[in-house]
């Protein structure tokens, strides 16, 4: 009997403490781990009460605003990491033929094969004998303590693709006097995925060589992927984050300015700066305490010897990433600056997505770049300010313009289409609705001229 007495002291003692942590202590309002504004309290109306959504909005804001949310998730993690299966050590050799005389021209050579336009697979060679497991979201854990990596998965299949390779076409058709490229960027499982994890992702060359093969010959390719394998040695993707590291848009950046024939300067023209203790997205997606515990540098370089002005048109979205509005032009810096842990790091560039950016540089050329991109495309620009004398960059998910008008009237000469794989397996359709919608596409809302936006049509943009 006393120690039914203890046991029952012990039960009630934790869920007063409980009690008092959840009703008394502040609640959070940010998540650093899913890099999320936080649930607030809801606002009471007839309505909403009558409906009973009040009630569920409350339940909702109470779990997802508790105190010390991060803390207790990382404490969930760190016991469902104790207890997860392993994918294990594993030394078989890859399945992919590897040839190792192609390897050795690669390492030697990279500036060679930048311009080849031929792709060999690549045979990992760095960690493919790393212990993995597959964690939430199927994300691949690969190696351990300092050195863990998170890969995504990816699950595409060589047909994939068709629409943004038809939308490099119609950019070509529909601008015959401006130069037209297309880069493909593959995500950092094409190179790091360890042996042991094969099974659970595929080959993203496949796609790529795919879409490539779709293009028309006047739409001239720039062979990303080559560039990178040549220094997968190096940090050239982050490994924390599902974005490729500011080194590897580099190299990306060295072969495109290769293909358009413009100026490059290497890496000595540039000021190395650094975000210590910095942790990625790949914490929040794959829910994995060692991603945590296996902060990296983010690593990025601001050009020397070259003035430029930055000015941005911002959008504003709705809570489903709809654009409902966008805001005059203004000035800007180019490179935000991030305090050391700070998970936002990846956005020193332009400070996001959801604008219009335009660099105006000190080298008079007559080159004036437009890069239509995702999110990693934003490393790119950066190390282009020698190369173009003007250079324009708008994210295909936030874009409420007509792009013919746009490139017309700021006398685009180069139109660089850039996409890493998954969103180029995936996107395409609204890049062609861009050459014919209205100025002033606002999510099917009138503009402030009242011209109809194509009857209503959605802009759904998706973040990742």
């Amino acid at each position: 009997m006393k120690r039914t007495y203890s046991y029952l002291i012990i039960v009630l003692t934790i869920y007063a403490a409980f009690t008092v942590l959840f009703t008394i202590f502040p609640r959070s309002t940010f998540s650093e781990l899913e890099k999320r504004e936080l649930a607030t309290f809801p606002k009471l109306t007839l309505d909403s009460l009558a409906k009973g959504l009040f009630t569920s909005s409350v339940s909702y804001w109470f779990s997802d605003s508790e105190p010390y949310r991060d803390k207790f998730m990382a404490m969930s993690m760190l016991f469902s990491d104790n207890t997860k299966l392993r994918i294990g050590h594993n030394t078989a050799q890859s399945n992919i033929k590897f040839h190792a005389a192609d390897s050795k021209t690669l390492a030697e050579s990279p500036d060679l094969m930048a311009e080849n336009q031929e792709i060999d697979e690549y045979n990992n060679e760095v960690n493919a004998n790393a212990n993995a497991k597959v964690a939430h979201h199927g994300i691949i854990i690969a190696g351990e303590g300092n050195n863990v990596r998170a890969l995504m998965a990816y699950g595409g299949a060589e047909e994939g693709g068709v629409a943004y390779a038809n939308a490099c076409n119609e950019y070509q058709k529909a601008f015959p006097n401006a130069k037209v490229y297309c880069m493909l960027v593959p995500t950092a499982g094409e190179f790091y995925c360890p042996d042991a994890a094969k099974e659970a992702t595929k080959s993203e060359l496949p796609t790529i060589k795919a879409i490539h093969e779709r293009l028309n010959d006047s739409v001239k390719v720039v062979n990303a992927y080559s560039a990178l394998a040549a220094h997968v040695k190096e940090p050239i993707y982050l490994r924390t984050d599902h974005h490729w590291a500011p080194l590897g848009a580099f190299y990306a950046a060295q072969a495109f300015a290769r293909v358009a024939g413009v100026p490059f300067k290497d890496l000595k023209s540039y000021t190395k700066k650094v975000v210590h203790n910095f942790v990625g997205t790949m914490y929040g997606f794959s829910k994995d305490i060692s991603v945590k515990n296996a902060p990296e540098d983010f690593v990025y370089f601001i050009p020397n010897g070259v003035t430029y002005t930055t000015s941005y048109i911002h959008y504003k979205s709705n809570e489903k990433y709809q654009v409902i509005s966008e805001g005059p032009k203004v000035a800007g810096e180019f490179f935000y600056t991030y305090p050391d842990g700070s998970g936002g790091a990846y956005s020193t560039f332009m400070g996001g997505d959801a604008k219009i950016t335009h660099v105006n540089t000190s080298t008079k050329n007559g080159r004036r770049l437009l890069i239509i991109k995702d999110s990693f495309g934003n490393a790119i620009p950066g190390y282009l300010f020698y190369s173009f004398e003007d250079i324009h960059v708008v994210d295909f998910r936030y874009f409420a313009k007509n792009m013919k008008n746009y490139v017309r009237d700021n006398n685009i000469t180069d139109i660089l289409m850039f996409s890493e794989i998954f969103r180029a397996y995936a996107s395409g359709r609204e890049l062609i609705g861009y050459l014919t919608q209205p100025d002033g596409t606002f999510n099917g809302l009138k503009d402030s001229k009242g011209s109809d936006n194509e009857k209503g049509k959605s802009q759904r943009r998706k973040r990742r």
